[in-house]
């Protein structure tokens, strides 16, 4: 399914639209990822964090705070 399919989904289409686009990726991701392990869905989630790091040429810088 597309993501304008997903914008099309009943349970979304009453929404306003910058609301209906956030609902329909979610409903798009919950359907790609709702039958991986465990390690596959974080397998998953890492490589789209890179994938969006090259595409925008973004550094990862952790928040944890060092003591």
């Amino acid at each position: 399914m597309t993501l304008n399919d997903y914008m099309n989904d009943p349970s979304v289409v009453n929404e306003p639209m910058p609301l209906r686009e956030v609902y329909a990726i979610r409903l798009m991701i919950y359907d790609e990822t709702k039958n991986m392990t465990t390690a596959e869905r974080t397998a998953y989630y890492n490589d789209s964090i890179v994938k969006i790091t090259e595409k925008y040429n973004l550094k990862i810088v952790s928040s944890a705070r060092r003591t």
